[in-house]
C-alpha cells in the first residue's frame, strides 16, 4: 500500500474535480471505496468520477436502489455506483451475502465499481483499489485522504 495522499476540498466543485482527476486514471477492474459521514461528499466525488470516466447518465445517490450502472459513452469502462449504507440493516442480515447478490465481482471485469460506505464491506472485491475517506470539517471544507492498493 502506498502512503496516503491528502487533499483539502473547499467546495463541492473541488470534490467533484478530485473525482474527475481520479476517474481519468481508472480502468475496468478498479474498485473505489468511499468512506465518511453523511454529507461528507461521497456522491459528489462519484459525480466527478463519472465525468472523468466519460460515462452516461446523471449520478445521484443510489441509497434506495443500492446500485446504479452508468454505461460508457465511448470505449472506456462503465461505472457501477453502489451505496452499501442500507446493506445489513435487516435483523440477522449478512452484509457479505447481500453484497455477493449484487454480483459486483462480475461488474469489475468491465467497469469501475465505486462503493459508498464500502470500507470493511467491499474491500475483498479487488486487490486493486482506491480508498477515499472524506472528512467534513467545521468550516464546511472537506479533507480527502486517498490510499491506493495494488496487487503484490
Amino acid at each position: 500500500m502506498s502512503s496516503p495522499d491528502e487533499r483539502v476540498l473547499p467546495t463541492v466543485a473541488d470534490t467533484e474535480g478530485l473525482g474527475e482527476e481520479l476517474g481519468r486514471q481508472l480502468g475496468a477492474g478498479d474498485l473505489v471505496l468511499l468512506a465518511g459521514p453523511l454529507g461528507a461528499g461521497k456522491t459528489a466525488l462519484v459525480r466527478g468520477l463519472a465525468r472523468g470516466l466519460g460515462v452516461q447518465g446523471a449520478v445521484t445517490s443510489p441509497t434506495f436502489v443500492i446500485a446504479r450502472e452508468h454505461p460508457p459513452s465511448g470505449d472506456g469502462p462503465a461505472l457501477v455506483h453502489v451505496d452499501a449504507y442500507r446493506l445489513g440493516l435487516a435483523e440477522g442480515a449478512d452484509v457479505a451475502a447481500e453484497l455477493d447478490d449484487l454480483d459486483l465481482d462480475t461488474d469489475l471485469t468491465r467497469a469501475v465499481v465505486a462503493v459508498e460506505w464500502g470500507t470493511g464491506v467491499a474491500d475483498r472485491l479487488s486487490d486493486r483499489a482506491v480508498t477515499i475517506t472524506l472528512e467534513r470539517r467545521p468550516d464546511d471544507t472537506r479533507l480527502a485522504v486517498i490510499r491506493r492498493t495494488a496487487p503484490e
